[in-house]
């Protein structure tokens, strides 16, 4: 088929390709052509039918799509006669040629991941037929294509979603369909739809109303500067240290100061990820700087806060940060899995998720209902309810300029406490009906943060309900030390030991099968225990409390690094084993409340800790991806 210029649309296609970032472009003959070129490929391959018309945009935002390897475009046309449909969850491609469900059209195009090559291959060879370019008959069968991505869901690749928004994207069949696809195509600004797209389709409300009205405008500024996204990060990074030290100084001109400016980083905050979505420039590094940054910054605020507060006269500020820090973090670890808990429970067939029936079922029904009532009140009242980032930033931000840092931290507390309750419970509920384990196969002692004595310890059933005993004994232990110190007396010797066995009790089931339906809460419990015990060590010890605030801080930056690599099944950090595992960095801490120097132990292995977690950083972005690129260049 040819467009008004005479031009052929495979040739038309071919050349919006190359311009979308592709390095070499061949038009198959067929789907064993098609094989032979995806056998022979080592990076990620983009295919597509010649019935395609959209922007350059729409398949440059394929071709760089940071959600998956592998990544199919998907449209919201009505399904024309022959073209596949399928079925999305949580962004991802479940089924096809699923009525019942169908979410959207298969778009004609998709990237492929070197890992899922051979499958892609597979699947070419399987369904042979005619050549990928051909369009689909109106009456006829789907196309090649189309019957390759069947095979390729059939066969369990993950695919994930790419859906067309603001942007043109049609499949057409005859030259009216090619006409209208054209004129539509014509009537779209290109760049300012890729303007309004920096902004996430699903927001939090505060990001939405407060934000992103204006935020895309910042990012388009920063890109004519030539900032990037990184840039920008490093900047709210600046902005959320200056507002913790005003904070800190207190005064109300410095408060009010200082919740401007975290404001202002919080926007920053949101420019990165929009310019690099406007941009297209993503990576692995800033990925993983974006997450472990919004995390120190958080945690600076707080402790800002805490000196504000301590520094105001109330004695316990410096407590309420580290149990604010503490509190969010284990929050984001539960977060974490169940995430990877839904992912997994997208993927597989309904009947063995459970029956439909039952709490957990109607919640998931009740929560799929109200996510997909986009803008109504249930809708925000569901997204704000969980206390997310922006609301959490704008809480502070308000609450420390009005009232001061001791509000400021108690508000965040009881909203924190509620929201993880509420969180919690449903997402129990949730998960017992799912009936899903997520951590059968992965590297369960890595996920846990488990040391070399975890790994000798005979093996035990039931590690969830051994990891909450432990996080149970530490914090049993916490309660006896603020008891005994608040008296004045000293604890005993023995007590510290003790509360140390009832938390290597979840060592215990480090060798187990972690395969309930709950499983994936012992990360999570894991990381309440350490610092459960570490903060009673320090409590027992008379540490200082910045001190105790510190150590909690570097476990944090340790852990978030381990959980950011792994959501995106990433490798361990490089120097992980020489982070001696929770259960080995608890051990460490008890030889030091017994020989009556706990605040050396925190300030040693704290200060050890940050340096491996900097040295594994320059490792991991610096010198290995140096040597793997000089390794490149050399000879073969």
């Amino acid at each position: 088929m040819s467009t008004d210029a005479g031009e052929r649309l495979a040739d038309r296609l071919a050349g919006q390709w190359r311009r979308a970032g592709a390095d070499e472009v061949r038009v198959a003959a067929g789907l064993s052509e098609l094989a032979d070129l995806v056998a022979a490929a080592t990076g990620p391959v983009l295919v597509s039918g010649a019935d395609l018309v959209a922007h350059t945009a729409v398949l440059k935002h394929l071709a760089t799509s940071p959600v998956g390897p592998t990544v199919a475009l998907v449209l919201t046309d009505p399904p024309a006669a022959g073209q596949v449909t399928v079925r999305e969850e949580r962004g991802q491609v479940v089924a096809v040629d699923d009525s019942a469900g169908a979410t959207g059209v298969f778009g004609g195009a998709l990237r492929v991941g070197p890992a899922d090559l051979p499958a892609l291959a597979a699947a070419a060879r399987a369904v042979g037929g005619p050549a990928t370019g051909a369009a689909p008959a109106p009456d006829g069968p789907a196309s090649a294509l189309d019957r390759v991505v069947a095979g390729l869901v059939g066969c369990g690749t993950l695919i994930f979603a790419h859906r067309v928004r603001l942007l043109v994207a049609h499949r057409i069949g005859d030259p009216a369909e090619l006409a209208a696809a054209q004129a539509a195509v014509a009537a779209v600004d290109e760049d300012r739809a890729e303007l309004r797209l920096s902004v996430k389709e699903r927001d939090d409300f505060f990001s939405t109303f407060f934000v992103s009205t204006w935020s895309p405008h910042v990012a388009k500024a920063a890109a004519r500067i030539g900032l990037g996204p990184s840039g920008v990060t490093m900047i709210s990074v600046a902005f959320a240290v200056a507002a913790a030290v005003l904070f800190g100084v207190g005064g109300r001109p410095a408060l009010v100061a200082g919740g401007i400016l975290l404001y202002l980083g919080f926007v920053l905050d949101c420019v990165d990820g929009q310019l690099a979505r406007y941009t297209r420039h993503f990576s692995a590094w800033g990925g993983w700087l974006d997450t472990m940054a919004d995390r120190a910054k958080e945690y600076l605020v707080y402790a800002g806060l805490g000196y504000g507060a301590t520094h105001a006269g109330f004695r316990y500020g410096w407590a309420l940060a580290i149990a604010a820090m503490t509190l969010q973090t284990v929050r984001h670890m539960t977060d974490t899995w169940y995430g990877v808990l839904h992912d997994e429970a997208a993927r597989r067939p309904r009947a063995a998720t459970g029956d439909a029936g039952g709490i957990g079922g109607k919640l998931n029904a009740a929560s799929t209902k109200v996510q997909a009532d986009t803008g109504s009140v249930s809708y925000w009242l569901k997204r704000t309810v969980v206390f997310p980032i922006g609301e959490r930033w704008a809480l502070m931000a308000v609450a420390a300029a009005l009232f001061g840092p001791l509000v400021a931290l108690c508000a965040v507390l009881v909203w924190g406490v509620l929201a993880f309750a509420y969180t919690g419970a449903l997402r129990t509920l949730r998960a017992r009906w799912m009936r899903v384990p997520v951590m059968g196969t992965v590297d369960t002692g890595l996920h846990r943060d488990d040391g070399p004595l975890a790994r000798t310890l005979p093996a035990a059933r039931q590690p969830l309900a051994l990891a909450a005993l432990g996080a149970l004994g530490a914090a049993a232990l916490l309660v006896v030390a603020l008891r005994v110190v608040h008296a004045g007396a000293d604890l005993s010797a023995w007590v510290v030991p003790l509360g140390l066995l009832v938390l290597l009790g979840g060592a215990l089931g480090a060798r187990a099968a972690h395969g309930g339906p709950l499983d994936w809460l012992v990360p999570a419990a894991l990381r309440a225990g350490e610092y459960l015990f570490a903060i009673a060590v320090g409590v027992a010890g008379r540490v200082p409390p910045w001190l105790i605030f510190g150590y909690v801080f570097v476990l944090t930056l340790h852990h978030y690094d381990l959980t950011a690599r792994l959501e995106k099944r990433q490798a361990a950090p490089p120097l992980h084993p020489a982070s001696l595992g929770w259960e080995g960095r608890s051990a460490l801490l008890t030889i030091g409340s017994i020989a009556g120097i706990a605040s050396i132990a925190l300030a040693t292995l704290g200060a050890y800790l940050l340096v491996v977690f900097v040295a594994s950083v320059v490792l991991a972005w610096v010198v290995l991806p140096a040597r793997a690129r000089g390794g490149d260049r050399s000879p073969g």
